[in-house]
C-alpha cells in the first residue's frame, strides 16, 4: 500500500486534525492556539487526513472527541515536524538493528505511524495515511508556536457522518486534500 502525505494546504500552510472535548477546541478557537485544558504531559496525535480523523472520532461522537479541530501550521513548522520524525515500527532501511531505533524513538519527541487511509465514508483507501505524534519540547511548540490558525468543523464532521449514514450527497464545503510533495530525504525518514 502507497504511503503518500495527503493534505488540504494552500500558500500559507497546511492542515492536521485534532479531537478534543468541545470546550478545548472553543478555546483554541478563541485563543487562535491552544490554551486551557490542551495537555502536554502526553503524546498529542495530529493528523493530515480528514476521513482518518472522521473514522477515529466516530464522526466527533466518540467519548471525548466529539469536537473536531482544523489546526493550520505553517510549511516550515510541519516540515520541521516532520524531519525529527521517528517510526513508531522498526525500519530496516533507516536503522542497522532494533536496539539503533528503539534509542531513536525513546529520544524523539516526535513519531509517526502510517494506518489505512479512510474515505469520507470510513472505507478503507488503498493507500496510508500519516499520523505524528507530538510530546515533550516540541509538543510545547506546537501549542504556543506553530500553529497559526484554528477552526472548530464539529458540525461539518457530524453533517459528512449523517450524509455518509444516510447515503446522501456530502456537504459543498469539504476541504479538498492533495499529495503534500516532500523530498528524497524527508520520504526516507518517513518510511515512502
Amino acid at each position: 500500500m502507497n504511503k503518500i502525505i495527503y493534505a488540504d494546504y494552500d500558500e500559507e500552510g497546511v492542515f492536521v486534525y485534532q479531537a478534543f472535548k468541545p470546550k478545548i477546541v472553543a478555546v483554541a478557537v478563541e485563543l487562535n492556539k491552544f490554551g486551557k485544558g490542551f495537555g502536554v504531559d502526553r503524546i498529542s496525535w495530529i493528523k493530515p487526513s480528514l476521513g482518518w480523523m472522521l473514522r477515529r472520532s466516530k464522526y466527533a461522537t466518540k467519548h471525548r472527541m466529539d469536537a473536531i479541530a482544523r489546526i493550520k501550521l505553517s510549511h516550515k513548522s510541519w516540515l520541521e515536524i516532520l524531519q525529527q520524525s521517528i517510526p513508531t515500527h522498526f525500519d530496516e532501511e533507516r536503522y542497522s538493528n532494533e536496539n539503533e531505533w528503539q534509542s531513536a524513538l525513546k529520544n524523539s519527541d516526535v513519531i509517526h505511524q502510517w494506518d489505512p487511509e479512510r474515505s469520507l465514508k470510513g472505507e478503507r483507501l488503498d493507500r496510508q495515511a500519516i499520523q505524528i505524534g507530538l510530546r515533550g519540547d516540541v509538543l510545547k511548540k506546537y501549542k504556543d508556536e506553530y500553529v497559526i490558525g484554528v477552526e472548530d468543523i464539529t458540525e461539518l464532521a457530524k453533517s459528512i457522518g449523517y450524509s455518509a449514514k444516510k447515503r446522501q450527497p456530502f456537504p459543498s464545503n469539504i476541504p479538498t486534500e492533495k499529495e503534500y510533495l516532500i523530498n528524497e530525504n524527508l520520504k526516507l525518514i518517513l518510511g515512502y
